[in-house]
């Protein structure tokens, strides 16, 4: 089992509940901390224990399919598949929407970006859009966003601590102010902003917008923006997410749990969302485990006590094939 490092990422729309959250000093508005990464130039880094310092693709090449899955290692290679971070927007972030897999390789990338979101926090009043409310005709895209009418074509919805979205490739998607998530997503940082409500960049110009990529990925027919329908079970997980690209199971525990992984065949990452707990596995270090931290535990590892210290929330984030 690892820890990682997390991989600060200065935005404009940032702010600082994640510098507090990891005890950290930073400068400007910190908008992203990837805990777990594998994308090319942000890959993270382990941070105690034997193999402190060693980056997430030198642990693939050492240990492969232990690490991985026997089919997620045939799959993806040494490449990991997942992108892990928390968001912090104190300002609303640009209207914008993600390549599937086809678009991605055509634009030279590896892989589209499905993507989901747990909102960790919210300030009162704070609202996210996701999808559109109405059939929009493609040739009107250009002059709504031109004019900022693309904003009233979206599902609007307020947003509470425990929701969870899901998010395809091709759907229009836009987090608003107040809003603090993790996001889960394939391993891809390839993002299509649509609007951006005449904002400035750090450079003082208006921040570039990629409105015929944009065409090319948006599905224009409305959709249900609404989070997904679950209830969460003491001690027990729920699964909220079940794609070909990750699953993921939320999980509150008050009582020690001991979670069985013998049959899955795959890494699990658990990222905790509230509360610390206790991890302890065969033949590895127990680990503490403190809110918005992430441990990875290898395919490798068939079972993992979880020990509460008090209520514990957790997201439980796997591939099965």
């Amino acid at each position: 089992m690892w820890k990682f490092n997390p991989i600060l990422k200065t935005k404009i729309w940032g702010g600082s509940r994640i510098a507090r959250l990891h005890g950290i000093d930073h400068d400007g508005p910190l908008g992203e901390a990837w805990l777990l990464s594998g994308v090319p130039g942000s890959v993270s880094t382990v941070a105690t224990g034997p193999d402190c310092g060693l980056s997430l693709s030198q642990l693939i090449d050492r240990h492969k399919d232990s690490l991985l899955g026997r089919l997620n290692y045939i799959r993806y290679g040494h490449e990991f598949p997942l992108l892990i971070k928390l968001i912090d927007a104190t300002g609303r972030l640009s209207v914008q929407v993600h390549p599937d897999d086809d678009l991605a390789r055509e634009i030279g990338s590896s892989h589209g970006k499905t993507e989901m979101w747990y909102i960790l926090d919210a300030d009162p009043g704070a609202t996210l859009s996701l999808g559109f409310s109405r059939n929009v005709d493609p040739l009107d895209f250009p002059s709504l966003c031109a004019s900022g009418g693309i904003v009233d074509c979206l599902n609007s919805h307020p947003v509470s601590t425990g929701d969870v979205f899901f998010i395809p490739p091709g759907t229009v998607h836009a987090i608003g102010a107040g809003c603090f998530i993790a996001e889960v997503q394939q391993s891809s940082d390839d993002t299509f902003r649509i609007y951006d409500y005449g904002r400035l960049g750090d450079d003082g110009r208006p921040r570039p917008l990629h409105t015929e990529l944009a065409a090319r990925a948006l599905r224009f027919h409305a959709t249900d923006g609404r989070p997904l329908p679950y209830t969460a079970r003491p001690d027990v997980p729920v699964t909220v997410v079940r794609s070909p690209f990750f699953s993921t199971n939320v999980m509150t525990l008050d009582e020690p749990a001991l979670r069985d992984y013998s049959e899955c065949d795959s890494f699990v990452c658990l990222l905790a969302t509230s509360g610390n707990a206790l991890i302890e596995a065969k033949d590895q270090e127990p680990m503490v485990f403190f809110e918005g931290e992430i441990i990875l535990i290898p395919a490798s590892t068939d079972n993992v006590r979880i020990t509460p210290q008090g209520t514990f929330t957790a997201l439980e984030i796997y591939i099965k094939q």
